[in-house]
């Protein structure tokens, strides 16, 4: 029997009969099938976020924020990268910029706000966030002062810090001093770091955590101005003024401390953490931001208090560290991913969002909302040390002082301070020399900076 015959219709039956019926009933069944099954989904608008949260923060940021939001936005997609430091994702953002293939969002420390606005290639938060689409009056007002330059709120903020400081209680007890009570002011800090040095309770009394910083949250808290032109917010900065009478006699005080044995300098950032933790220091000036981290690798009972004030000085307040995100004005963006950019800021002010980022990792609970949400269910009262920076910050003076300071390649800045302050511990120099020496090396800064956008 021929091949032919398996495919032929049956004898009698007419070509077209049964087969096209067939044909028909399949072709059918397949529309009915198409037309039930969901459209074929569009690619996810992804947006990119540069970022410099290390350590459990890196947890935080990619395993919680990020993942939260990508399973809450179906549509859109946010892919966090971890870039380095404050100071290599500053850099690397600004060599992105001008490369023509910048993130979406970068993370970037209070220290590079004059930078990027300078930078040309950002969109400022208000002018990309439709009207009412995020409450910020709801924000902690020290906080959103800070990144409000003419009127105009340049980022969003995001992990805002202050320096406090913590103190070892076993310490406190061991040199008999009463562990409720950690020092108000410079001379009670003084006193009692004796006792501890000579009961041996530690072999210092103190550290600071990025001393520079430290350096600038002093003047700051006793209302001095850092820089000219009311620290760079009535006008670009054209000088700094941390050499004056009042820098002069802090740098003292803390030289006298070296001296004495009661400070011991341990290093930039968080390098000073070390020596605290292994109850070398009974007291460490440090950023809040460090408050699970230490209390979750202390092996004695940490506790927080403001900042100790100088006797007979101006009252001001601490100032806004930490950092907020830039959007990047990147080229080529579609609707649908600056849709997923102001969908991905209003996520971060969702009261619960910032509850939780406070949790996970000590920064402030940025919004009114989200401080009562705490309140509420006893968190403070339950966490004693995570209240103790959100109290400081909201205590004070607003000021051009206390908003803190604008400076064009302040990060370079800070580090020239930051060597100071080690010739001054040192004392390879004595304050005046070394704060006149920063000062002379910041201004020939700042004027090729400012040379660059007059």
């Amino acid at each position: 029997m021929p091949s032919s015959s398996t495919t032929s219709p049956p004898a009698g039956e007419p070509r077209g009969g049964t087969y096209a019926l067939l044909g028909r009933v399949v072709t059918a069944a397949l529309m009915l099938m198409l037309a039930a099954a969901p459209a074929l989904a569009a690619p996810k608008a992804k947006i990119t976020l540069w970022h410099a949260m290390g350590g459990a923060r890196y947890e935080a940021i990619t395993q919680g924020i990020a993942k939260a939001f990508n399973e809450a936005y179906p549509d859109y997609e946010v892919e966090p990268l971890f870039t380095g430091s404050y100071a290599e994702t500053l850099t690397k953002a600004i060599a992105a910029i001008r490369a023509g293939n910048p993130p979406d969002i970068v993370q970037v420390y209070e220290v590079g706000t004059q930078t990027m606005i300078d930078s040309g290639a950002i969109i400022p938060v208000t002018d990309l966030v439709p009207p009412g689409a995020i409450d910020f009056d709801d924000y902690i007002q020290p906080i959103l002062r800070y990144y409000t330059v003419g009127g105009k709120l340049y980022s969003m903020p995001f992990n805002s810090s202050t320096a406090i400081l913590y103190y070892n209680k076993d310490a406190f007890r061991k040199a008999g001093l009463d562990p409720e009570r950690p020092p108000r002011t410079y001379a009670e800090l003084e006193e009692m770091g004796r006792r501890i040095v000579a009961s041996g309770a530690a072999r210092a009394a103190i550290t600071f955590g990025w001393p520079a910083w430290i350096f600038e949250q002093t003047f700051a808290y006793h209302n001095q101005l850092y820089a000219d032109n009311d620290n760079g917010r009535a006008g670009r900065a054209t000088r700094v003024l941390f050499d004056n009478e009042f820098g002069r006699m802090v740098a003292s005080r803390w030289a006298q401390w070296a001296r004495e044995g009661l400070l011991m300098y341990g290093g930039r950032e968080y390098a000073p953490n070390r020596a605290f933790l292994s109850g070398e220091v009974a007291m460490l000036l440090q950023s809040t931001s460090q408050v699970s981290t230490i209390e979750q690798a202390a092996s004695f009972e940490v506790g927080t208090a403001f900042l100790p004030r100088i006797e007979g000085q101006p009252e001001g307040k601490s100032v806004i560290g930490g950092a907020s995100l830039w959007v990047i004005n990147r080229r080529g963006r579609t609707q649908a991913e600056r849709d997923a950019i102001v969908a991905f800021l209003r996520f971060l002010a969702e009261p619960e969002q910032t509850v939780q980022w406070h949790k996970d990792t000590g920064y402030f609970p940025a919004t009114e909302t989200a401080v009562r949400l705490l309140e509420q269910e006893g968190w403070f009262a339950q966490h004693p040390n995570y209240a103790t920076a959100f109290r400081q910050i909201q205590m004070g003076p607003d000021t051009p002082a206390t908003r803190g300071v604008l400076l064009g390649n302040f990060v370079q800045i800070r580090d020239i301070v930051d060597t100071a302050m080690e010739r001054i511990f040192s004392g390879s120099l004595t304050p005046a020399q070394a704060l006149a020496q920063a000062a002379q090396q910041a201004n020939r800064v700042l004027e090729d900076y400012n040379r660059l956008y007059r």
